[in-house]
């Protein structure tokens, strides 16, 4: 049987569904790229086309640029979710990893269909090294986006997942945690509400 992988918001750019690999649900936090398996159908999800001859080379730089862009994502957004991302690997250090993979882009002009001209980016490589290279290049474009359509991290319990708003007050990855969030918003404040004069009355006795 084809290995599945989770499709997460398909209409994101490539490189946050790259930051998305990293995902949770109700029994942990799971990783799309933990096999060569995984990375050839997540590339087919992610429209990378189908390569059966990946590599463990393929999978450590997928993965590498994955968790420079989420270090990079994580100082960005102000991120304080645990399990967000791996502490190991440092800010100047994830540049260092996102700027290695954008040097091998460079930019070219062309006649446009339309007349004029057009910019295109190309990238060394053959394959998944030439789309990853393309993929840190978008994701640089999205670290460096400014309001209303900057980078976020979702604010839903438990969730680890990043997205680009399509709305200035967009807060949430889905509406499934945004309901989530309001949930245990209502909990927190009921609950604080409850014990205050619980905790006055204990006191005056």
């Amino acid at each position: 049987m084809e290995l599945q992988v989770p499709v997460l918001y398909p209409t994101q750019p490539r490189a946050v569904r790259l930051m998305n690999t990293i995902w949770a649900d109700r029994t942990g936090v799971h990783d799309s790229l933990e096999s060569l398996a995984h990375l050839e159908a997540w590339a087919e999800e992610a429209g990378l086309g189908r390569h059966p001859d990946l590599n463990e080379h393929d999978l450590g730089r997928a993965r590498a640029l994955r968790d420079a862009l989420r270090r990079l994502a994580a100082d960005l957004t102000a991120d304080g979710r645990p399990a967000a991302v791996s502490e190991a690997l440092s800010t100047e250090g994830a540049l260092a990893v996102l700027n290695e993979f954008v040097s091998h882009c460079a930019p070219t002009l062309r006649h446009g269909a339309q007349g004029g001209y057009e910019r295109e980016w190309l990238a060394n490589g053959t394959g998944p090294q030439r789309e990853l290279s393309l993929m840190a290049l978008e994701g640089s474009e999205v670290l460096a986006q400014r309001a209303p359509h900057e980078l976020k991290a979702c604010g839903g319990p438990g969730c680890v997942l990043y997205f680009v708003r399509d709305h200035p007050r967009r807060e949430w990855c889905s509406a499934g945690c945004g309901n989530r969030a309001r949930v245990a918003r209502h909990y927190r404040r009921n609950t604080s509400s409850s014990e205050g004069p619980a905790t006055s009355r204990s006191a005056a006795h």
